[in-house]
C-alpha cells in the first residue's frame, strides 16, 4: 500500500503567508492599514485568534505594526524587517527577482573575503605568537584546516553541478565556524537561505566557480597559514568572476 504523506496546515500561518505576499509584494504599500481583526477574520473565513496569531508573527517580521486599540499599519519592510525575507523577495513563484538577487550576489562578493580574512585572522590568533600556525602545532588549527581540505577534495571527487554547489556551501560552512563570528553565521544562514531554492537555476553559470578547485585550495591553504590578506584575496579571486557574469545576465534578463 502506497502511503501519501499528510500535510499539516497552520490556518494562522496560512494568513501570515497571504498578508506577507502583500506587503512584499507592494499591494500592501507602507503607511496602510489593515483591516480589523473581525473584518479580517469575516474576509478570509477563519478565526480571530487565528489572524491575531498571524498579526503578531507578522509584527515579529517587522512587516506590520501592531497597537492596542489603533490599526494595524503596515510598515516599509526594507527599514524594519531583516534578513530573514529575503528568500521570499527573491522568488516569486516561480519567477526570480532580478534586483533581490544582484543584492545577494553583491553581499556575497562583499561578505565572502571579510570572512575569509577573519578566519585566517583568527587561525593565527589560536597559534599565538610563536609563529608555529604553518607546522599546525595547535589540534584545533589541525582539525579545522583538515575539514577544509576535506571539502575541497569532496568538491574535487563531485560531477553533479547542482551537488558541487552544495558542497562548495559546505566549504564556506567550516570558513564560517573558523571565523568564529555570529554576525557573519546569522547573515549567512540567510542569505544561504535565499540562494539555495535558486541552485539549479544558476547552475549553468556557477559550474566555473564550483570547478575551480585550485582556488578552493588556495583559499583553504591562506587560512590555514593564518595568512589573513591571502585569504581575503584569493576569496576573491574565487568568487570574482561568476558573481560579475551572474550580475551581466541578471542585467541581460
Amino acid at each position: 500500500m502506497a502511503w501519501t504523506p499528510v500535510v499539516k496546515r497552520s490556518v494562522s500561518g496560512d494568513v501570515f503567508e497571504q498578508i506577507a505576499a502583500e506587503v512584499l509584494g507592494g499591494e500592501l504599500t507602507a503607511g496602510s492599514t489593515l483591516p480589523s481583526e473581525r473584518q479580517l477574520a469575516e474576509a478570509l473565513g477563519v478565526s480571530r485568534p487565528a489572524v491575531r496569531e498571524a498579526l503578531q508573527r507578522l509584527a515579529a517580521a517587522g512587516l506590520v505594526a501592531v497597537r492596542q486599540g489603533e490599526a494595524t499599519t503596515v510598515l516599509d519592510y526594507r527599514r524594519s524587517a531583516g534578513l530573514e525575507v529575503l528568500p521570499r523577495l527573491l522568488l516569486r513563484g516561480d519567477s526570480i527577482d532580478p534586483a533581490v538577487a544582484r543584492s545577494i550576489l553583491e553581499a556575497r562578493l562583499h561578505n565572502g573575503p571579510k570572512i575569509a580574512e577573519l578566519a585566517a585572522a583568527r587561525v593565527r590568533s589560536r597559534a599565538g605568537k610563536t609563529g608555529e600556525v604553518r607546522t599546525g602545532s595547535d589540534p584545533r588549527i589541525v582539525s579545522e584546516s583538515a575539514l577544509l581540505d576535506e571539502s575541497v577534495d569532496a568538491l574535487a571527487a563531485e560531477t553533479d553541478p547542482l551537488d558541487r554547489q552544495r558542497v562548495a556551501l559546505e566549504f564556506w560552512d567550516h570558513i564560517l565556524d573558523l571565523a568564529d563570528s555570529i554576525a557573519f553565521r546569522l547573515m549567512y544562514s540567510m542569505l544561504r537561505a535565499a540562494y539555495e531554492p535558486a541552485l539549479a537555476a544558476l547552475a549553468p553559470i556557477m559550474s566555473a566557480e564550483v570547478g575551480n578547485i585550485g582556488a578552493y585550495r588556495d583559499l583553504a591553504a591562506a587560512i590555514a597559514a593564518g595568512e589573513p590578506q591571502q585569504a581575503a584575496d584569493a576569496a576573491r579571486a574565487l568568487l570574482g568572476p561568476a558573481t560579475t557574469a551572474l550580475i551581466h545576465a541578471l542585467d541581460g534578463a
